[in-house]
């Protein structure tokens, strides 16, 4: 890839990812990136602001993405890209480009008829979102928000032309706006703090939020794309996409209720409990987008290619090797982030004002988070399994009865039992295995009866490496670390044991950001190679996916290039 790169130059930016392998290579690839550098933005903002204001920050984006995701994503994967695609495939791209054009002049009028009455009433909404907030929290969400409306109104254009260069098979500048919209808030923190205090990453996020849509207007104008000033809602393939769109649109308001509730509950637990919430989600989610969200993804073209062909055997050994390939990297990842949490966050989010209180909150909470990992993940490929046979209705039923259910169970652990916010990342873990095992029971009866042996042989072996390599990890953790043993050192002496002179050499002393680093590194390291040993002891034959994971997901004899020309 670096050497097409050099090679091609900008044909390679604007160039068609036509195969499962290439499209692939670049979402994951991109999901990496991006990962990484939200990491370095939690982090840069962890530095400069306290839990308490951060979760003022975090939760004045609630509202604008309540408007932004339901209108826009609700639109786009299930109703637009396939409307689109389907004029293109017919060469019919004067219609094609029609019909997004006058989508989007809809989308953009629904988005200010939701947006004015939260411009306005921001203040009064959040009372009720965020009832733990005090009125200086409330006036500063409320200030924050009208703001942020900004950045969903550049994101609602930057995202159709996303969805109009994937459905053109140019995916790698839209995988690379993302990038631009995190370092926009990196520059606000790090250059206009001091100045402008919790609103400096804002004016960032509308800095990056311009340029995510900027970036991808030069190739969507060079393929086509024109405004057009219409509101031909009679249009066929206008009225296709809003038909298109409602169960999906419907799904994805009970998420969003869900995402409010646990702002709500949050707010009751602490100020600062929403931000810790917050920080574990974005580190439980960079393995969900790598290996969970990447190869289920991949997997749609195949599925579909099967389930058209009414070949199902092949349907079901395909859906067998992705649920076994996911599993590979997402079972170990969710073991090895639960016994690498306090290390891993207080290398991300360790700074002057995020305390160790906020890292055992954090901690506890990602470890929470790690149970329903590998469900999380799955529900991807389950998604697309269900979408594949032409069915989505079961899918967006069984997640509304989940999110209903982690709502439930959210409230149950807060306001009854009065557990911390860790309790919000069980619920929303329980939730997540309960939707797991209601769409596998659903497939299994879809499909026919067929080898639970198949799954649970591999996925056995797979849990019991990742227990013992996460074992030896946190032996080697307790081993090492210097603090451990400070701890334990008056015990010793009152034994009659003392730690050998020797030995001292060995352990670090992890107040120290390098020594934290340097320990971290190397028992994940030793973890890593633990876990591919054990698997190749074991007989799994997913071990090659370490070096050969793309060339898999290709998988089918048969091409399975998608043109659209």
């Amino acid at each position: 890839m670096i050497k097409r790169v050099l090679r091609n130059g900008s044909n390679f930016l604007t160039g068609r990812q036509t195969n499962i392998l290439s499209a692939a290579v670049v979402i994951m690839i991109m999901i990496a990136l991006s990962g990484v550098l939200g990491l370095v933005r939690n982090r840069v903002l962890a530095h400069f602001f306290t839990p308490e204001i951060l979760s003022v920050y975090f939760a004045a984006f609630r509202l604008p993405e309540v408007v932004f995701e339901v209108l826009v994503f609700g639109t786009l994967s299930s109703a637009f890209i396939p409307t689109f695609t389907s004029y293109c495939s017919k060469n019919q791209r004067s219609e094609a480009w029609y019909v997004a054009s006058v989508s989007l002049n809809f989308a953009l009028l629904f988005f200010l008829i939701l947006a004015i009455p939260i411009f306005i009433f921001a203040r009064q909404l959040y009372q009720v979102l965020a009832p733990g907030f005090n009125p200086f929290q409330l006036d500063l969400v409320a200030k924050l928000t009208r703001v942020l409306l900004i950045v969903q109104g550049f994101f609602l254009f930057s995202y159709f032309l996303t969805g109009v260069l994937e459905s053109l098979q140019r995916f790698l500048i839209p995988a690379i706006s993302p990038l631009f919209y995190n370092l926009g808030i990196i520059f606000g923190a790090l250059f206009l703090s001091n100045k402008f205090g919790i609103i400096a990453p804002v004016i960032g996020a509308v800095i990056g939020s311009f340029f995510h849509f900027f970036i991808q207007l030069p190739l969507a104008i060079r393929l086509g794309f024109r405004p057009k000033a219409s509101l031909n809602y009679s249009h066929p393939g206008v009225r296709e996409i809003a038909r298109l769109a409602a169960p999906r649109i419907f799904e994805l308001s009970f998420l969003e209720v869900g995402k409010s509730a646990e702002l709500f509950l949050a707010s009751l637990i602490s100020t600062g409990a929403y931000t810790y919430y917050t920080f574990a989600n974005s580190l439980q989610l960079l393995p969900i987008g790598l290996f969970g969200i990447s190869l289920a993804k991949a997997s749609l073209p195949s599925l579909s290619y099967r389930s058209a062909r009414g070949d199902y055997e092949h349907f079901k050994s395909t859906f067998f090797s992705l649920f076994i390939e996911i599993a590979f990297f997402i079972v170990p990842c969710s073991v090895f982030l639960a016994v690498l949490r306090i290390p891993i966050i207080r290398l991300v989010f360790g700074a002057a004002r995020f305390t160790w209180e906020s890292t055992i909150q954090t901690g506890l909470t990602l470890s929470a988070f790690c149970l329903g990992l590998f469900a999380q993940s799955i529900n991807y490929l389950l998604n697309r399994a269900f979408w594949a046979l032409h069915d989505t209705k079961t899918s967006v039923k069984v997640s509304i009865i989940c999110i209903l259910v982690n709502i439930i169970l959210g409230a149950v652990f807060i306001i009854c039992l009065h557990f911390s916010v860790w309790s919000l990342a069980l619920a929303f873990s329980l939730a997540a295995i309960a939707q797991t095992s209601i769409l596998f029971l659903i497939l299994y009866r879809k499909l026919g009866r067929f080898q639970i042996r198949e799954l649970s042989t591999p996925l056995v072996k797979i849990t019991l490496a990742s227990l013992m390599s996460g074992s030896l990890m946190f032996f080697l953790l307790k081993v090492f670390d210097r603090s451990v043993w400070d701890k334990r050192l008056s015990f010793l002496k009152y034994v009659g044991l003392v730690m050998p002179t020797s030995f001292d050499r060995f352990v670090l002393d992890t107040r120290y950001t390098g020594n934290l680093l340097v320990l971290t590194g190397l028992v994940g390291l030793i973890g890593v190679v633990a876990y591919l040993l054990l698997v190749w002891f074991l007989g799994v034959k997913e071990v090659a996916l370490f070096t050969r994971v793309l060339t898999k997901i290709k998988g089918l004899k048969e091409p399975l290039i998608i043109d659209q020309g």
